[in-house]
């Protein structure tokens, strides 16, 4: 009979992949991003399984709390009819509490897992001792045995940043900016042209008119 470790894995892995096939198969953008949620929280409860704390802990505070954010405000960005959504609100209801309902289980399951290992035998307890925590040792392995592919990452993500943001940027017709570089090079014959005006001699009515004013 399998121990409650490999339920609790097979359980939460079911959990994964129905949610990830839902991502992509509903069509309402509102359920398929409460989905993600919960993929991405059945996600966390398999990292806490392997005793990644720390990548349980990042993977629900960056993609749960900021990635989601971001993919809420694409879908809101689209071309989708709010006041319709607004409408059909009570329809959202019974995924959202079937999302709600999974994750308070999972939180109940792996918290019942931690307490059953805490209250066990004492020398399993001493096994699973280590010398400082997960978030220690997976710096070390980082910034030290895979340090050149950590930086291989950080420059690939630079240069997909760089790249996202040259696609993105669009110049306007109407905008009117400033080139310094042409403004280095611009001579005083390109900016100021000089006019010779020829002046405008005086006609007899204009001379007529102040010399009769002054004899009145």
């Amino acid at each position: 009979m399998p121990d409650l470790t490999t339920i609790v894995f097979y359980v939460f892995s079911s959990i994964l992949l129905f949610s990830a096939a839902r991502v992509i198969s509903v069509k309402n953008p509102v359920h398929a991003a409460l989905f993600l949620v919960l993929a991405f929280f059945s996600a966390a409860c398999l990292w806490m399984l392997l005793k990644a704390e720390f990548l349980a802990i990042a993977l629900v505070l960056v993609y749960v709390g900021a990635v989601m954010v971001l993919f809420l405000f694409v879908v809101m960005m689209l071309d989708v009819n709010v006041e319709e959504l607004r409408k059909q609100f009570k329809s959202h209801l019974p995924v959202a509490l079937l999302v709600g309902a999974a994750v308070f289980v999972e939180l109940l399951l792996i918290l019942g897992l931690a307490i059953s290992k805490r209250v066990g035998s004492t020398e399993t307890t001493k096994a699973l001792l280590v010398d400082g925590s997960n978030t220690k040792a997976l710096g070390i392995e980082l910034f030290t045995k895979y340090i050149y592919a950590v930086e291989i990452a950080g420059v690939l993500l630079l240069v997909a940043i760089v790249a996202a943001i040259a696609l993105t940027l669009r110049d306007r017709r109407e905008t009117r900016y400033q080139n310094p570089g042409e403004q280095v090079l611009v001579k005083r014959n390109d900016r100021l042209r000089v006019l010779k005006v020829d002046s405008e001699k005086p006609t007899a009515a204009k001379t007529a008119a102040p010399v009769a004013e002054a004899a009145k």
